[in-house]
């Protein structure tokens, strides 16, 4: 079975485009989100939705305090919202910078596309349920779908310094939208890319069976040594390690025989001649005088 690792996109020009395309929405986001972090505006969007009949008001959370009772802030309202969107929108612009370069380079392939991509998806798809969350805290006033801001015009806000913050809202939700359909399609692209064309199937073929040639060739071309008789191969002649000439020379000029290879390799040393007058230099006890000197002494000249 062949692995197929895809390394890339088809098509290739699509993803150019949609890294493109997510330079700009990356930085207005993260303006956006830094502007209205920790609390510009969301607590005035909130008061004037009140005043407008529209949700409830941010002084339920006094009142529920003061009573004892247990008070969820609602999802559009609530600091998590603005947090939890300004973390996403920097690591969108981090994943955004180091993917980039990695394309470049070759190295972003489909399969770490993916990854990155459905973790991204999945944020701003939470990002949005939060921004997009109702507000039934307030019986008399209930808000079950979409906060004031995005479902209506800025044009009815009750007071006129709020219109600004009501576009900046709606913007925010507006880039959010277009980073879940630029990331969504990342991952669609992704996804379709890992599958391989019959083009690509056949290169892998060709390739496979180039590589087992190869392999095969080398195992034909490849030395092959005897066995020993405990079974491993000593890789030199007659199952013996192989001697190099400084071995063999070793072996030669040791002065003990209790290496294997020195007898089998090393030949008998010749025997010097005698030296003249040895075999009469015996004395009377059958010991030879030489023995007891090395070199023999030397013999008196005749006169």
């Amino acid at each position: 079975m062949m692995l197929y690792l895809p390394r890339k996109y088809r098509p290739h020009v699509l993803f150019k485009a949609l890294l493109l395309s997510e330079l700009p929405v990356t930085i207005a986001l993260l303006a956006l989100v830094g502007i209205a972090s920790p609390n510009l505006y969301r607590t005035r969007l909130w008061q004037d939705g009140a005043d407008n009949g529209f949700n409830s008001s941010p002084n339920e959370v006094v009142y529920a305090y003061a009573n004892y009772r247990p008070y969820t802030t609602p999802k559009p309202w609530s600091q998590l919202t603005t947090s939890f969107g300004l973390v996403i929108s920097v690591l969108s612009m981090f994943f955004m910078l180091v993917k980039a370069p990695m394309f470049v380079l070759g190295v972003f392939y489909p399969p770490l596309s993916i990854f990155v991509h459905s973790l991204l998806t999945a944020l701003y798809a939470v990002s949005l349920s939060f921004q997009l969350g109702s507000d039934m805290t307030d019986r008399d006033h209930p808000q079950p779908g979409p906060p004031w801001y995005i479902t209506k015009n800025c044009s009815v806000t009750k007071h006129r310094r709020n219109v600004g913050y009501c576009m900046q809202a709606k913007g925010t939700f507006a880039c959010t939208i277009i980073m879940l359909a630029i990331f969504a399609t990342h991952l669609g692209l992704a996804i379709f890319s890992c599958f391989p064309t019959e083009e690509t199937r056949e290169k892998q073929r060709e390739r496979l069976e180039r590589r087992m040639s190869i392999s095969a060739l080398k195992d034909l071309q490849s030395p092959t040594f005897p066995l020993s008789p405990t079974g491993g191969s000593f890789g030199g002649q007659n199952g013996l390690p192989p001697m190099t000439p400084r071995t063999l020379a070793f072996n030669r000029l040791g002065g003990t025989t209790d290496l294997p290879l020195r007898n089998h390799f090393s030949t008998p040393r010749p025997q010097s001649p005698p030296l003249p007058n040895e075999s009469e230099a015996k004395t009377s006890n059958g010991n030879d005088k030489s023995a007891l000197f090395f070199p023999p002494p030397p013999t008196k000249p005749n006169k």
